[in-house]
């Protein structure tokens, strides 16, 4: 992991406040999400993008019936 220097402090509603050079920097905007991993006792954030129910790739997604599906997928379900 690198070290980026920044240090922020959580207020008394539990929130952290991302600095917008990193926020450029990852391309992460207003109102997007992120998802929140924990691996011992570090916390990781991850912008997060909508995978395939079946397969998890994130790319080329439809939202088919509330579902994510890739484009792969769809088709082989197309051809069943």
């Amino acid at each position: 992991m690198k070290s980026t220097g920044i240090v922020r402090k959580v207020d008394e509603l539990g929130r952290v406040v991302l600095p917008i050079e990193l926020r450029r920097t990852l391309d992460i905007a207003e109102k997007d999400a992120l998802e929140i991993y924990v691996d011992g006792a570090t916390i990781i954030l991850k912008k997060y993008e909508p995978a395939c129910i079946f397969c998890d790739n994130a790319k080329d997604i439809k939202v088919y019936k509330g579902k994510n599906i890739c484009s792969e997928c769809l088709d082989s379900l197309k051809t069943e």
